[in-house]
């Protein structure tokens, strides 16, 4: 654990996140999209249980749960104190317990050295606006996975507010306009509107970015991969999502062109793969 407390996060992050349904994201919408292609892309490359996992903003347990479920020792770690205590209400009452759910910071974690064989941060890096936090995070998932331990970075990307507005129609509200166009300019998110779907304080990246960025922490990078494709875009996704052929092409879609450079940042999300040597 690092010897300095870091500077607390923005508290625009935590009033979002008392506020938003981040517990039932996931099954909206892309959200569903974006939970199976993580979960693809972990499974992808996930040591076998059993392992203990860390699972560094994992909010109300996603993904932590789901780990769980499949044999691995997993320990939830998040900044809002309100999905930690949906996390542990849940685990009250699930078979596959998490062994801890616990408020924290992913620059000052409490997980002694090299005692993670997998660690997710699919959530942390883009609350950390400056890349100094962004560094002192990986820094401490570097320390905290023993060798050969799997690292599972997630990241926004640059062009993202971009496309939501074209397909939402928000590109014609002032407000919205002017956070896209910081977004695109220096990746930073500022939400200052009353519209809690405008999101919160956050960095987008670019995928080159992200990647540069784990490797800079020691990691050798596996690989980085856009999560949704461009299949988060359609006007009708719910049509598509619920019907298989549909749902199966948008899979496709996502797969076929995860790791192509040219239309990786077309994906609202970005997940980069390292491996501590």
């Amino acid at each position: 654990m690092t010897d300095q407390s870091p500077p607390p996060l923005d508290e625009a992050i935590h009033a979002y996140y008392d506020n938003a349904p981040e517990e039932t994201r996931l099954a909206v919408g892309p959200g569903k999209l974006e939970e199976h292609r993580t979960r693809e892309l972990i499974l992808r490359h996930a040591p076998p249980p059993p392992l203990t996992v860390l699972d560094v903003g994992g909010a109300a347990g996603a993904y932590a749960f789901w780990l769980a479920e499949r044999g691995y020792d997993v320990r939830l770690v998040d900044a809002s104190r309100r999905l930690v205590d949906v996390a542990r209400s849940r685990n009250e009452r699930t078979e596959r317990r998490l062994t801890s759910c616990d408020v924290g910071d992913a620059r000052a974690l409490a997980a002694a050295n090299e005692s993670a064989g997998m660690m997710l941060l699919l959530g942390p890096l883009y609350h950390l606006v400056e890349v100094s936090d962004r560094q002192v995070a990986l820094s401490e998932a570097h320390r905290v996975l023993r060798p050969g331990g799997v690292v599972v970075v997630a990241g926004i990307s640059r062009f993202a507010s971009t496309l939501d507005g074209l397909v939402r129609q928000l590109l014609g509200d002032a407000d919205f306009r002017r956070i896209a166009a910081r977004d695109l300019l220096d990746g930073r998110h500022q939400n200052r509107s009353q519209r809690l779907d405008y999101f919160t304080t956050a960095y987008f990246h670019r995928p080159e970015e992200l990647h540069r960025e784990v490797a800079s922490a020691g990691f050798e990078v596996v690989g980085l991969f856009g999560v949704e494709g461009p299949g988060w875009l359609l006007s009708n996704f719910d049509d598509q999502w619920n019907d298989p052929t549909g749902r199966e092409t948008l899979l496709y879609v996502a797969r076929v062109l995860e790791s192509e450079p040219s239309v990786l940042g077309s994906s609202a999300h970005l997940i980069v793969v390292g491996r501590k040597p």
